[in-house]
């Protein structure tokens, strides 16, 4: 019989190499999919992994997708490291797509310089409230924020398909579940001609300086840190656990939803029903994968955004079903939290 047991001093070289035994091992696997679905197997990964980035405007649009993963990331890098998971920052990302929308749709026609700021900050604060859900019944009544903030997601998008099958459908949308185009004022502008590339990416840029300041100088990443690798030490020396909690919960909220108006005001134009591939989803496994460090999120948001793309051009080019991208991402994941199990523990054999 064998047994799981903690490693005493887990080795800090395999932890940052583990992401790098992930992505072999998916890619090995990928290979044997692949070859079972009757797909040439070099073809394959060259439709997947090279030909997306085979021209100036498949660079770009690697830019666009990466920009919103590294954004969420940065910021369910904090609560992941004192242990409060947020998995709902797609339902934050729609919730501040919304609140931005909301001022773009009630400032239709007009060309003021601050909507695409308004839209910002409404972004941000509708993305920390309903982050604000869980954190107060985490605080309040012990809820488990893995639950609450996965439900919240289901609500936000029942609100999302409300208001685009609603209030906020466009008269002249054909019937579609749609909000209007924004106008030019509502969208950032586009910084690559005859690309999707726009002044968002600015924001991005900020948040990983600002939390590569705040990981490296921060008294309170300190206190996150303690939090939760050693609770009790935690406890003891005075740390508010509920000042962690609501702290991690607003910050991860409030850069989920800013990156929902990055969404609407920039690639989609408005709101409609697919605003987001599965972005909030998908930035869980960019933190981890970024082994929930500033820079190291940034090459892991790269990653998945060329997965996304590998995807989409191994549906046309190989007729294969939307799923494959989703069947990476998930594989990632898998590889990387079982090289996180063995680098945590060791197989002991029990007499």
């Amino acid at each position: 019989m064998h047994l799981l047991e903690p490693r005493p001093y887990p080795s800090r070289v395999m932890r940052w190499t583990a992401p790098l035994i992930a992505v072999a091992a998916t890619l090995l696997i990928g290979s044997l999919l692949f070859w079972a679905l009757g797909k040439p197997v070099a073809e394959s990964f060259r439709v997947f992994f090279v030909q997306p980035l085979a021209s100036g405007y498949g660079w770009s649009e690697l830019l666009i997708k990466a920009c919103p993963l590294i954004l969420i990331a940065q910021g369910l890098a904090i609560g992941f490291k004192a242990r409060i998971y947020n998995i709902g920052a797609e339902g934050q990302l729609i919730v501040g797509a919304l609140a931005g929308g909301w001022v773009a749709i009630a400032n239709d026609g007009s060309d003021a310089a601050w909507i695409v700021p308004a839209m910002v900050a409404a972004g941000a604060v509708g993305g920390a409230l309903w982050g604000a859900i869980p954190a107060l019944l985490k605080t309040r009544f012990n809820a488990e924020e893995t639950l609450t903030t996965l439900m919240l997601s289901y609500v936000a998008n029942l609100i999302l398909a409300y208001m685009v099958h609603g209030p906020w459908r466009d008269p002249e949308g054909m019937n579609f579940p749609q909000s209007i185009m924004f106008g030019d004022s509502a969208l950032f502008s586009i910084l690559i001609e005859g690309s999707r590339v726009n002044t968002s990416v600015y924001i991005t840029i900020f948040a990983v300086l600002a939390f590569w300041i705040f990981n490296a100088r921060s008294f309170l990443h300190f206190q996150i840190e303690v939090g939760g690798l050693a609770p009790a030490a935690s406890r003891y020396a005075g740390f508010s656990a509920r000042q962690t909690v609501w702290f991690c919960l607003l910050v991860s909220g409030m850069t989920a939803g800013i990156a929902g108006v990055g969404e609407i005001a920039g690639p989609v134009g408005q709101l409609n029903l697919n605003i987001s591939p599965g972005y909030g989803f998908a930035a869980i496994i960019v933190a981890y994968l970024g082994r929930l460090h500033a820079l190291g999120i940034v090459l892991a948001g790269f990653l998945m955004a060329l997965i996304y793309l590998g995807g989409e051009a191994a549906q046309v080019a190989l007729q294969l079903p939307a799923a494959i991208t989703g069947i990476f991402q998930g594989m990632l994941l898998f590889f990387l939290l079982g090289s996180d199990v063995f680098i945590d523990n060791r197989i002991r054999r029990l007499a």
